[in-house]
């Protein structure tokens, strides 16, 4: 089958779109599942974050979702719940300062504060929709909110808790020295970490968002400990850090209550169901994968994002600064690629496609390369390591295609240099 079959097959099925209105089908389609997963295929295009904004705006506003669960540090991210709860008045841009992670531009940029303001103004119609982090790395952080908790709800284990944690305390704060300690003492901080989550799940605090918030923090503590410790020993780190993000997923879903339904937001490397790359050759996992095996195919939707060319945000290197990049045009014989030479047949530059409509589409279901732009991105080199092989019918529910997209409008941000960074060491793929 070839471009003409393929071209065929997309004028029929592929959906055009400028307004939130042309979704309609899609959102009705996906109105009624428990999670629904919308990725994008870079953490710096501006389009990316509007269109999966204006899309979970309409799931929650008119179908009743519950929370957006991100691919960010929990403090970080609870801050921006605190604020859009009206708990907190400061100004957005003052919240997303909270996300002091390189690179910061992932969450600190216009965009997500054009979120927290719709967000806040639905809350104070009487809703309250929660904004929450999936990802493990806020180790000294977490620690500190341990702490906090502690002292206001159980003040009586406090010390133990903070003994147990002392252990951390040589390396003042900086988790890149922490980890880097494990070469000498392998034994690091686990029997600590487990030991202080245990004798704060049997200290009988009340069952209340804040003993919630406890807890998660004390589980990143000791998965971000894990996490540490397979990027030393050469063990999957990244399996490490997609389990952590369903086990939490699923604790909001629990919290939340039996009828809780959730979107998530992450890169496509997250939420596209690993068992259609590579992915499962390299035996890694991902939260999309996990979360249809969890919970089932009928009640999850994986929603994946794609480009053709244009400009991104992204670093040249970890921890260096922010830049807008050139994306170049598709790489020949890449999924962009055949999406790209059929825009002018379909008479339409963006659209999307849901894959039950086009199962018969060998493109769609044979193993091709399919973008992935990291945090860290050298165009001039992307042939070599910015494609997944997909099998696309399989690996989305629905994809969405815009032919040229431009780089968001990041926020000047200070960041931690001692602080892990976010997506690290995979960021040159998600």
């Amino acid at each position: 089958m070839g471009q003409s079959f393929f071209n065929a097959h997309l004028k029929k099925h592929a959906m055009p779109f400028g307004s939130i209105d042309d979704f309609g089908p899609l959102i009705e389609t996906y109105k009624d599942k428990k999670i629904v997963m919308i990725g994008e295929s870079s953490h710096g295009t501006h389009e990316f974050y509007e269109w999966r904004a204006r899309i979970s705006k309409e799931l929650i506003e008119k179908h009743g979702f519950n929370f957006i669960a991100v691919e960010g540090d929990w403090p970080a991210c609870h801050q921006v719940h605190q604020r859009i709860q009206n708990r907190s008045k400061e100004n957005p841009l003052r919240t997303l300062s909270h996300f002091s992670r390189w690179p910061t531009w992932m969450w600190g940029n216009l965009e997500m504060a054009d979120v927290i303001k719709w967000l806040s103004e639905w809350n104070d119609q009487g809703h309250s929709v929660g904004f929450h982090g999936l990802d493990v790395y806020s180790l000294y952080e977490s620690i500190e909110q341990v702490k906090k908790s502690v002292e206001n709800k159980k003040p009586q284990i406090l010390e133990v808790v903070k003994e147990f944690y002392s252990c951390f305390d040589p390396y003042l704060h900086n988790e890149k020295a922490y980890a880097r300690s494990l070469f000498q003492y392998p034994e690091g901080c686990a029997e600590e970490v487990s030991s202080a989550l245990e004798e704060i799940l049997k200290s009988n605090i009340q069952n209340d968002e804040a003993f919630f918030d406890a807890v998660q923090n004390a589980k990143i503590i000791r998965n971000a400990e894990k996490y540490y410790r397979t990027m030393i020993t050469g063990e999957d780190s990244w399996n490490v850090r997609d389990h952590h993000m369903m086990e939490t997923l699923e604790r909001l879903m629990e919290f939340y209550g039996s009828e809780a339904r959730a979107i998530v937001w992450a890169h496509n490397t997250h939420i596209g169901d690993y068992r259609a790359t590579d992915m499962l050759l390299a035996n890694q996992i991902n939260i999309g994968g996990l979360a249809r095996e969890r919970f089932g195919e009928k009640n999850v939707a994986l929603i994946g994002f794609s480009t053709y060319a244009g400009s991104v945000i992204a670093g040249a290197a970890w921890d260096g600064k922010m830049e807008i990049m050139k994306v170049p045009e598709g790489a020949p014989g890449s999924l962009e690629y055949y999406l790209h030479s059929a825009t002018n047949f379909i008479g339409a530059k963006q659209f999307y496609i849901e894959m039950k409509k086009v199962k018969d589409v060998e493109i769609f279901n044979d193993f091709i390369g399919h973008r992935a732009i990291g945090v860290v991105y050298h165009p001039t080199y992307e042939s070599r390591g910015n494609y997944v092989p997909t099998i696309a019918a399989k690996r989305y529910d629905a994809l969405i295609f815009i032919d040229k997209t431009s780089a968001l409008s990041p926020l000047e941000i200070y960041f931690d240099r001692d602080k892990i960074p976010e997506t690290y060491p995979f960021g040159a793929h998600m």
